[in-house]
């Protein structure tokens, strides 16, 4: 499956050219796509700065991490805490000075519902992560790529379910879609990152899982393949 840009247009071969980042902040990382993102960059030879609420998951991903030679900083924490991603961004320019690559795949999915049974709380969970966490990294983010101009990437899934029941779901990340697309509008400075919005093959993962429960998964990229698979596309095969 192709990856596309905001007008649509395939961006595989363009991008292939950059090279690895030294560093990369991944949000969302413990578990499926981040996992696998996080372990191909680590191949890389790129530092890991991985971020999850989950210690025990974190762990176990730095265990892979080390198997394929790479380097993780943990940071268990939760994105929807404001302070916490304050002191987040302020450790990396304390420690680093810039960030070259940011990816973010942490994602809420909620319980399934129809539309019209949609629970409240369910639904203030995923605008809090899938909207405005979103918001809020890219507020405290930036101008730790602009210090890293002009090799700087933000990059971002889009993993649209249009399962039925999914409405909360869907509803959010439409909105995160937008909030993505609206910055690579206005990303035109030369200090500005380049903002990715990549579309992943149908991957095995949790939150697919829940969203079609009786799929034949054994049909399905495996986390760890199309982690590899999206970071070839950004950065090239393996050396």
């Amino acid at each position: 499956m192709p990856l596309h840009d905001v007008a649509g247009r395939a961006t595989c071969s363009a991008m292939t050219q950059n090279t690895p980042p030294s560093l990369a902040l991944i949000t969302g990382a413990s578990r499926g796509l981040g996992a696998g993102i996080a372990i191909a960059l680590a191949a890389r030879g790129t530092h890991i700065m991985a971020v999850a609420r989950t210690t025990g998951a974190l762990e176990e991903l730095d265990d892979k991490i080390k198997a394929v030679g790479g380097v993780a900083t943990l940071a268990p924490m939760d994105i929807t805490n404001d302070g916490a991603m304050q002191h987040l961004c302020r450790s990396v320019h304390e420690r680093w000075g810039s960030l070259p690559l940011w990816v973010h795949t942490a994602i809420h999915t909620p319980p399934l519902a129809p539309v019209t049974q949609i629970d409240a709380k369910a639904m203030d969970k995923s605008i809090a992560n899938n909207i405005k966490a979103v918001s809020t990294l890219m507020t405290y983010v930036n101008p730790l790529l602009q210090a890293a101009a002009p090799n700087a990437h933000a990059v971002f899934l889009d993993d649209t379910s249009d399962a039925a029941f999914s409405g909360a779901y869907a509803a959010t990340k439409a909105a995160t879609r937008t909030l993505v697309r609206h910055w690579q509008r206005e990303a035109t400075t030369p200090s500005a990152p380049s903002v990715h919005l990549l579309e992943p093959a149908p991957t095995a993962t949790a939150s697919r899982a829940r969203f079609y429960p009786g799929e034949d998964r054994s049909t399905l990229a495996s986390p760890a393949d199309e982690g590899e698979r999206l970071v070839a596309s950004l950065f090239g095969p393996r050396p």
